[in-house]
Parts: C-alpha cells; sequence; structure tokens
C-alpha cells in the first residue's frame, strides 16, 4: 500500500512537472517546477496529520493575532505622538486647547470619510452584520477584501481618538476576523476540492470566536462569547475548533506583546495585585450583589438613552442629512465637542482624561484604598492621583466621571465609522464598581471598623466585577465574568464576579428588553432572528403545522420538460422537493435548482422527452420534520444544521416547508 501511494505521488509529481517544462513561455520553468513538486509532496505530509481545515483554523488564529498586535502598535504611536505634542505646547492652554480637540476630531473625521467614500459597509460595530451571516442570511459584500482593509485602517484612526471618543475595537475586529476567516475557508476549499465537506460556515464561526481572543489574549472567554452573542444555537462540532484557534491566537497575541518588550513573560493583559490571603469577607458577598442589581438598573437606563438616540436619528431629518451626506463633518463635529468637554483645563480635569482607555481600565482595578484616611505612604496607590488632581474627593470624580460618561457615550454610538462598544460598557461597569468599593471603604473608616478587616477591603475586586456585570448585562451574555478572570488573572474574585454578572443579567432582560447588538440590529433593519420568547412568550411552544402556508412547489419522479420548466418559473428556491406523485406525497427527496436548469438544456439540446429520475440526481433529505415540532425545535435545527430549508412531512407525506424568512417573519408578526 504504501509501495502504491509513493508511485502515485511521483507520478503526480513527474506530471506537473512535465506540464510545467512543456510550456516555453513561462520564465523559470525548471525552478517552478521542483517548487510545485515539493509543494505537493508537503501537502501530502501535512494531509495525512490531520484535514487542511485544521492548518487554516491555526493559520487564522495566527494571522488574526498578528493583525490585533499591528493595530494596537499603530495606536500606541498615534496616541503618544498626540501626549507628545500637548506636552511640547505647555504653557500655552490655547494651543493646548486646539491640539487636544482637533487631532481626535481630524482622525475621526478622516475614519468616517474613508470608510464613506471607500466601503459604505464598513462603518459601525460589525458584529449585527456577522451575526446575520452566521443565521445563514448571505451578505457577501460584508466580506470582501476592500471592506477589510477599509475598516481596519479607519478603525485605527477610531481608536487613535483614545478616550475622548470613548470607542473600543472588539465588534470591528471580530468583524475583520470574520472576513479573514471567509478567504482562509475559500483557500481550505481549493486545497482539499476532493472532499465533499465544506468549512465555509464552520471557519466564520471559528473567526468569531478568534477575534475577541486576539483582542484580549483570552481564547476561552472569546470561545463563550462567541456562543453567546454570534450564534443562537452552537454546534458542538464547533467546539474543538473554536478552541484551539482562539488558542493559537491568544499565544501568538501573547508572545508577540513579549517580543516587543511589553511584558516580561506570558502573562494577564491587565494584571493586579490583589491580596490572596483573604480577598474579600462572607459578609461582602452581599455588596457584591448589590453591586450586581445597581449595574443592572444602569444598564436598563443606558439600553433606554441608547435605542431613544438611534430612534432619533432614524427619524430626525438634520440628523437623517447628515449621516447620509456629510459623515465626516458630523463626526468631526461630535468629536470636537467630546473633546472640549474632555479637556484637562476644563472638566476633564474631573475625569481623568488624560489616561487612555487601557489606562484607565489599569486605575480602576487598582487594590489600593484611594479614600483610605489610614493608609500610609507604602500603600498610597499612584493611579488615584489621576482621578483627584482637582482637589475634590475621589468619589466625587468617580460619579462625575459616570454621569458625563453615560450621555457622551450614548452620543458617541452615532458616529458613522468602526467602532466597538464593549471595552467602554467594561470601563464603565468598573468605574461603577470602583465607586461602590471606594464609598464602602469611606464607611468603614468613619465606623471605625477593625483596622485589619478594614484594611482588607478591596475596591479594585468591586470594580473588576463590576465591569463584568455591567458589560454583561448591557450585551445580555455571562462571558464577560470569565473575560474579566482571564484578563486580571484574578480567580479568588470569580464567584463574586460570576454572582454579579447574574443578578445584573437578570434585571437586564427582566421586560423582554433587546440587548446592546439587538438594538443595532433593528435599528439598522438587518434581517435576524429576535428571541422567540421576546416576540411572542407562545410562539416557541406553537406546532411548525399551525404556521405551515401555501404548499411550495414539488415535482414528481417521472416529471417531465414541461412540468420542470413550470417549477423552475414558479419557485426561486435552491432546493425543489421531488414526490413519489402528486396523488401519494410521499416524499423522496429534493433536487438542486441547477441540476434542474441542466435538465432543461439537455432535453432541448437533444430534443428528447426524459423524465426527472432518468437525468437529475434525486438528494435525500437528512432532516425532516414533523407537523407536531415546535417552532422552537425547528429554529434550533435550522441553526445547527446550517440550513436554509427544512422539509415538513407526516408519515412520509410532503406537507410543506420551513424556511430562515419564513421563521422571522412569524417571529416579527
Amino acid at each position: 500500500m504504501t509501495l502504491q501511494t509513493d508511485n502515485n505521488n511521483q507520478e503526480l509529481g513527474n506530471h506537473n512537472k512535465n506540464y510545467l517544462l512543456s510550456n516555453p513561455w513561462k520564465p523559470c520553468r525548471r525552478p517552478r517546477a521542483i517548487v510545485k513538486e515539493w509543494l505537493l509532496r508537503l501537502r501530502l505530509c501535512l494531509g495525512t496529520v490531520c484535514g487542511m481545515e485544521w492548518y487554516g483554523y491555526a493559520v487564522l488564529g495566527i494571522l488574526t493575532a498578528i493583525l490585533s498586535f499591528l493595530m494596537d502598535l499603530s495606536v500606541t504611536k498615534l496616541l503618544t505622538a498626540h501626549q507628545w505634542l500637548y506636552m511640547k505646547l505647555e504653557g500655552n492652554i490655547l494651543l493646548q486647547f486646539f491640539c487636544w480637540t482637533l487631532y481626535p476630531a481630524c482622525l475621526c473625521c478622516f475614519a468616517a470619510s474613508f470608510s464613506h467614500n471607500i466601503c459604505s459597509f464598513s462603518t459601525g460595530s460589525g458584529i449585527p452584520e456577522v451575526r446575520t451571516m452566521l443565521a445563514g442570511i448571505e451578505m457577501p459584500h460584508y466580506l470582501s477584501l476592500t471592506n477589510m482593509f477599509t475598516k481596519f485602517l479607519a478603525l485605527i484612526c477610531t481608536l487613535a481618538a483614545g478616550s475622548t471618543a470613548f470607542l473600543g475595537k472588539v465588534g470591528p475586529f471580530v468583524h475583520l476576523s470574520t472576513m479573514l476567516g471567509a478567504y482562509l475557508s475559500k483557500l481550505c476549499t481549493l486545497l482539499q476540492a476532493n472532499k465533499m465537506e465544506k468549512v465555509d460556515d464552520e471557519m466564520l464561526v471559528v473567526a468569531a470566536a478568534v477575534g475577541v481572543a486576539s483582542c484580549f489574549g483570552a481564547p476561552i472567554s472569546g470561545v463563550l462569547f462567541s456562543v453567546e452573542v454570534m450564534s443562537s444555537h452552537f454546534a458542538l462540532r464547533h467546539y474543538c475548533p473554536c478552541f484551539f484557534s482562539a488558542a493559537c491566537g491568544a499565544l501568538t497575541f501573547r508572545l508577540l506583546s513579549v517580543w516587543s518588550g511589553d511584558g516580561e513573560t506570558l502573562q494577564a493583559l491587565f494584571k493586579t495585585n490583589f491580596p490572596t490571603a483573604v480577598p474579600f469577607y462572607p459578609l461582602e458577598i452581599l455588596l457584591f450583589a448589590f453591586l450586581g442589581l445597581l449595574c443592572g438598573a444602569v444598564s436598563c437606563c443606558y439600553l433606554f438613552c441608547h435605542r431613544l438616540i438611534l430612534r432619533f436619528t432614524k427619524t430626525n431629518t438634520v440628523f437623517i442629512k447628515m449621516l447620509t451626506s456629510e459623515k465626516g463633518l458630523y463626526s468631526g463635529m461630535v468629536v470636537f465637542f467630546l473633546a472640549s468637554l474632555t479637556f484637562p483645563y476644563s472638566a476633564g480635569q474631573f475625569m481623568a482624561s488624560k489616561y487612555t482607555m487601557k489606562q484607565l481600565l489599569t486605575s480602576l482595578l487598582d487594590n489600593g484604598q484611594w479614600n483610605s484616611q489610614f493608609r500610609n505612604a507604602s500603600v498610597q496607590a499612584e493611579p488615584s492621583l489621576a482621578w483627584s488632581s482637582s482637589g475634590i474627593p475621589v468619589y466625587l470624580s468617580l460619579t462625575f466621571f459616570l454621569l458625563m460618561k453615560m450621555w457622551m457615550l450614548v452620543l458617541a454610538c452615532t458616529l458613522p465609522l468602526p467602532a466597538g462598544y464593549f471595552m467602554p460598557v467594561f470601563v464603565y461597569g468598573a468605574a461603577i464598581g470602583r465607586l461602590l468599593g471606594e464609598g464602602v471603604v469611606y464607611v468603614s473608616s468613619a465606623e471605625g471598623t477593625s483596622g485589619q478587616q478594614w484594611a482588607s477591603i478591596n475596591p479594585g475586586g468591586y470594580a473588576l466585577a463590576g465591569a463584568a456585570a455591567f458589560s454583561g448585562a448591557v450585551t445580555h451574555t455571562l462571558s464577560p465574568a470569565l473575560l474579566a478572570v482571564e484578563l486580571t488573572g484574578q480567580f479568588s474574585h470569580a464567584v463574586p464576579i460570576l454572582l454579579a454578572t447574574l443578578l445584573a443579567n437578570a434585571l437586564a432582560r427582566s421586560g423582554h428588553r433587546p440587548s446592546f447588538y439587538d438594538a443595532l440590529s433593528i435599528s439598522k433593519r438587518l434581517p435576524h432572528l429576535p428571541s422567540l420568547r421576546k416576540a411572542n412568550p407562545r410562539l416557541p411552544s406553537t406546532a411548525v403545522g399551525q404556521v405551515l402556508g401555501v404548499k411550495s412547489v414539488q415535482l414528481q419522479k417521472a416529471a417531465g420538460p414541461a412540468e420542470v420548466q413550470h417549477a423552475v418559473n414558479s419557485s426561486t428556491d435552491t432546493q425543489i422537493p421531488v414526490v413519489e406523485s402528486h396523488e401519494s406525497q410521499v416524499l423522496l427527496g429534493f433536487v438542486l435548482r441547477p441540476e434542474l436548469l441542466m435538465f432543461l438544456h439537455h432535453c432541448k439540446a437533444e430534443s428528447l422527452e426524459k423524465h426527472l429520475d432518468e437525468v437529475c440526481c434525486i438528494h435525500p433529505t437528512s432532516v425532516l420534520l414533523s407537523p407536531h415540532n415546535t417552532i422552537q425545535e425547528a429554529v434550533s435545527v435550522l441553526t445547527l444544521v446550517g440550513a436554509q430549508t427544512l422539509f415538513v412531512a407526516d408519515r412520509g407525506r410532503l406537507l410543506g416547508l420551513i424556511t430562515w424568512p419564513e421563521v422571522m417573519s412569524v417571529c416579527m408578526s
């Protein structure tokens, strides 16, 4: 067997070599033949280890991590240039004001104009579009190479605006990873053209998880975030590829950080020094539970304001005109206004405006007690200086930060440029937790609690729990709890973080309010499948037979050219069901529309009257639904199988079919 395989490989290599040498117009004929021969041997060797798609998953993780690292490096250089220019103008407040405001305004103006003129599909988060594609709806223009280049460059400009615009990169980077996965899936399909299975849909699901993992170097929470946000139903076959590719991406991202000099070894992105002996007292669990409820209540207010501003931009004539034809001007004006408020010599001195997004989160996660009246110089936390530089108490600065950033973030969400919204709400939640933690320290010190117990209260733990709870409540997910642990490496606070996130989610989901990404999908009028229970509490348990409409076009096994032509003209479905006869209605399978067109062309060319089963291949149906199955079961099967159409039959007799558009129309009605 081995000898026969070697002979086949040698004949294949000789065939390619002779083919190259027989074309005299191609330069470097012999080197090209040698290279192709070695590439064919390498492909055969790699194929014996595992399928080619697994190499595609590894390459996807590595390339996505490289893109993330290059983006972070570029943003760091631009932010450093802005800070350097601002410091050089020290002494002239007017010039510093123009430097502080015009720099981010010009960057965001360029990002909006560039996105609008090069590829208008590159604006926004990208997660609603990815969710739509993973639901089985084709949107090829959102995966184009032009869109990928435009979104990458414009996102760098958006992030370089710093904490002035207060926007992140998670959503757009998930979209970028999905674009990269789409091209790698095509490459894998070409490399394994002799196989029947396709990796297109699976590669897109994997890419969505890798995008989050490569942003934070957190593979586990990246996969869970993809499960919760991207797909309403996640197939078990996707778990291993997702974790494998996410691990490759996270490892590459961490290694690139080490090689660039940002760290000495592989470590958490936001390293903290929480006490491990007594991280929190048992009674503090009640405070973490209260923090979860508080974050849930604030998230409801934030989501209400977000839906309100989205509705306003879709109905107000001035906003419609600006967001349609003057996107660059609108972005520049909004960012200039926000930068004016965050100027360090104005209201910015009360919001730690000189800090970047990463520095804000690092300072909020500090384990020092900023309000401690009895701390000595050795435990004083330096990051708190930016929050108390104005001379007012820290808790007043945090309160002012929360009040201002609430509406500023809602306003920034209207900017027509590539931007992520997860990291801003994560930082906002950390500020909520920090305020509560500092309040607990202040009350404990005022009541004269025993020194050892009071000294062990860690406001940074409350900030970490608040970040996970608020971001989880806004997105209606639980994965931020694990993300908070992976980002900081603080497993000691895993239980209170999870408790706060659960309670925040419970409060945010009450009343069947849409999540942040659901609101974006509704605003953009993207075809999406909302929660069945939110659409109608009785809908999930409704039988499929009650929503079946007019029976679909069908063909009998012995159909002739006339019947096939009628079916092709009266139906646009890609799968036409085939029955034994119109009287029996016994379902045999389906035939593809391109095969029917070839059948008609064959009959016209040869002027013969042939039957359908003599020319076309009748494909068997792998999954059949019963009219007694529920809508919830039909949606689960459609998502897990990745099909566009499912046939409904009763005791083998065809009753109709269920498609994604029909399911979405039922949910919307």
